[in-house]
């Protein structure tokens, strides 16, 4: 398996229209194409791709252009309806440009560059696991300084750091509250995360079709597709006197797997399908610890990349239609998400990159910028922006731990990273937006738990309002402390590029 890309966020624009529920169709797998295109030439046959079909929203504009894509040398393999979103394979070159001549189509485009075979998150380097023999000397290390109620929780700091420890004791969230990770699957037979998760929302969506078969939301290769359940941990691990809490640690959980088998990369028509599939099932929070692959940032002047971000947001709008709160990370580019250009270097990352200049008012990175999505920057232990966390003044919503090896606790703790789970009832550490995201998502789980009946929107909001902002940091920001100004920090106290409105506080997510 590829190993996992490491990755960068952007933000916020675009409106599309949504429709107010969906209806899938039936699934069928394509093999090579050669028909009449619709305008008339014959379709040549090349790499099998996959593309997604942007329509008006109405039953007869839909049926008319699933026609129009047989003709295209195109099979569908499923309609979104309500949204107007029809997922297509088809091996004909001429595809994309036959079927933007359709009548009812309003966008289309390929998903991808590279043939589909017979994932993309925003962490920073492998996990540093911890042994079986570590994980009975912190315990017994613990136990003994009489400092955690689970038995590594002294090792977490990231907990104190949102007041996460103290909420606990006030209210660890509610059984009705389920945070969805769209990520790389969930490990559900780990101990700390059994009790918690919910398999009844739970899917593997890759390829745009959700598979809800017992299991199928389980991670591919346990030993490097381990983000889903680290991200998970951070979120509803158990207080249950085994390994580590989470900041909400009596809300479900579900995995809504999104990640290619072979290529490990995160594609359109899989995360429209796990956004529409929270929607659908109930899901009242989201954690999104990735950037949709090939493109880095998608830029609307692209026919493909356009219908990419169109049909996304389609899907991202609907879930919040349905009552769903989408969290994202902002990457670990270190970039200002609110220059004028940014250099990207690693699109498409299916196939072979081109160094391009983009304007990142033009360009965008999903689902992070998507509207009504909370984008999230990451901290270290000093409260401090870590080293790697993209940032940008109207961009960043608001900030949480994702470590920092910079920025290192004392004892008992030695490492700047967050220690969550891993696959086959194991911990290790991470560091990246990646696990940023998860705290917030937890904390909205914990508002929802304290406010039923708030909306997305509520429920963002009350995140900013209850946040702690530390302000701009004084003097030279240089955390690897090379004596070099590592990022600028603009904006005032209360909201400003590095932090948004601040860092989330679990315990007045419980108190206010």
């Amino acid at each position: 398996m590829v190993p996992l890309h490491r990755r960068s966020g952007r933000r916020r624009v675009l409106a599309a229209t949504v429709g107010m529920a969906l209806a899938a169709a039936v699934a069928v797998l394509p093999g090579a194409a050669s028909a009449s295109a619709a305008d008339g030439t014959v379709a040549a046959d090349g790499p099998l791709l996959s593309y997604v079909v942007n329509t008006k929203v109405d039953h007869g504009t839909v049926k008319s252009v699933e026609r129009a894509i047989s003709r295209a040398g195109g099979q569908v393999v499923i309609s979104y309806e309500k949204i107007g979103v029809i997922v297509v394979h088809s091996a004909n070159p001429g595809f994309a440009a036959a079927i933007r001549k359709a009548h009812g189509v309003q966008t289309a485009g390929a998903t991808r560059t590279a043939a589909i075979a017979p994932a993309s998150t925003t962490e920073l380097g492998a996990p540093e696991r911890l042994t079986a023999a570590q994980v009975a000397a912190a315990t017994a290390a613990n136990a003994k300084a009489g400092t955690a109620q689970e038995p590594l929780e002294a090792n977490q700091w990231d907990l104190v750091a949102i007041k996460a420890d103290k909420a606990a004791k006030i209210n660890p969230g509610s059984r009705k509250v389920t945070v969805g990770v769209i990520d790389t699957g969930i490990d559900d037979t780990h101990p700390d995360l059994a009790a918690n998760f919910s398999a009844s929302q739970s899917a593997n969506c890759v390829g745009g079709v959700a598979d809800t078969t017992p299991g199928a939301w389980r991670p591919y290769d346990p030993a490097s597709d381990y983000h889903g359940t680290h991200v998970a941990g951070e979120i509803a691990a158990a207080r249950n006197g085994i390994g580590v809490a989470g900041v909400a640690p009596n809300v479900k959980v579900a995995a809504i797997k999104v990640s290619d088998p072979v290529t490990s990369l995160f594609y359109p028509e899989s995360v429209v399908c796990a956004f529409v599939f929270a929607a659908d099932h109930g899901i009242s929070v989201t954690n999104n610890s990735y950037y949709i692959d090939p493109w880095l940032y998608n830029c609307l002047a692209d026919p493909d990349q356009q219908a990419i971000v169109d049909a996304v947001n389609r899907a991202s709008k609907y879930s919040a239609r349905k009552g769903v709160l989408n969290v994202a990370s902002a990457g670990n580019s270190n970039d200002d998400l609110d220059s004028n250009a940014l250099s990207d270097a690693s699109s498409p990352d299916d196939g072979t990159p081109v160094v391009r200049t983009v304007d990142p008012h033009k360009c965008f990175d999903i689902p992070t910028q998507l509207p009504g999505v909370v984008t999230v920057s990451a901290t270290g232990v000093q409260n401090l922006k870590s080293y790697y966390s993209s940032y940008g003044r109207g961009v960043i919503d608001v900030a949480a731990p994702g470590g920092d090896k910079y920025q290192i606790p004392g004892s008992p703790d030695q490492n700047g990273r967050i220690l969550s789970t891993l696959p086959g009832n194991t911990y290790g550490y991470l560091q990246g937006t990646s696990m940023a995201s998860p705290h917030v998502a937890a904390v909205a789980a914990l508002i929802k738990s304290r406010h039923p009946h708030a909306t997305p929107e509520q429920i963002q909001w009350l995140l900013k309002a209850e946040a702690d902002n530390p302000g701009c940091p004084t003097g030279l920001y240089d955390p690897d402390g090379n004596g070099v100004q590592d990022a600028t920090c603009t904006g005032p106290k209360r909201l400003n590029s590095f932090y948004g409105y601040g860092i989330v506080d679990a315990l007045d997510a419980v108190t206010k």
